[in-house]
């Protein structure tokens, strides 16, 4: 039991960390504020992460472990719907270490480490955009030259790189509040797959606006 401590301290550390930075954006949470919200000293804090660098890197650790357990699954989408859980929950993940992408710019300009992992997070994107791509095409939903593949699956990344800017940009009071993730997500999901309706057949893109509605309809 004793040894297990440590690490459940750390865990909770990050937990809180995570929901700081989201909420007020990284570069405006001290090590200070995480400490007082914990109701630990800093000197414990300090312990079991030194540097705020360090949560800050232990935090997209977790995020890079799950994005490449989710972009696996790019393999199996077939259809429409396939496309639109699997662009949903990757939304989904990006919302939920959303402070990445808040202040992507800032961090990577700040942390050697992150500059690095980022680059190789796009490859790992494209090549699972690209995968979608192919899977639809095979599932018969979509039809695309071999040649368009490569710049849609760019603008896909770019879009979900992109996305939370804008929503900000929308909404800079309220925008990245929890109350919005429904809205937002549906959005999110929506402006990528909508690259593709220019190459969808048209019962996949009848199918593609359906989804959209009634996500649409849910959250209203």
């Amino acid at each position: 039991m004793v040894t297990k401590k440590p690490r459940r301290t750390a865990e909770r550390i990050l937990e809180v960390t995570l929901d700081l930075f989201n909420r007020f954006g990284e570069p405006n949470v001290s090590t200070t504020l995480i400490s007082a919200e914990l109701n630990i000293s800093p000197g414990n804090l300090y312990y079991h992460y030194p540097a705020k660098d360090e949560l800050i890197n232990s935090l997209f650790g977790n995020y890079e472990r799950e994005l490449g357990e989710l972009l696996g699954a790019a393999d199996n989408v077939r259809h429409v719907e396939d496309a639109w859980l699997f662009f949903h929950m990757l939304i989904e993940l990006i919302w939920k270490h959303r402070f990445l992408y808040r202040d992507l710019n800032d961090l990577l300009s700040k942390n050697r480490k992150l500059e690095t992992h980022f680059q190789s997070v796009l490859e790992s994107k494209a090549r699972a955009m690209r995968a979608v791509l192919a899977g639809l095409q095979f599932g018969g939903a979509l039809k695309m030259e071999a040649r368009e593949a490569p710049p849609v699956a760019n603008s896909m990344v770019v879009l979900m790189s992109y996305w939370l800017s804008y929503e900000y940009v929308r909404n800079p009071r309220n925008a990245l509040e929890p109350a919005q993730a429904g809205a937002a997500l549906m959005r999110g999901a929506f402006h990528v797959l909508s690259l593709l309706l220019p190459y969808l057949e048209s019962n996949s893109r009848e199918h593609l606006f359906a989804l959209a509605g009634k996500y649409q309809e849910m959250d209203s």
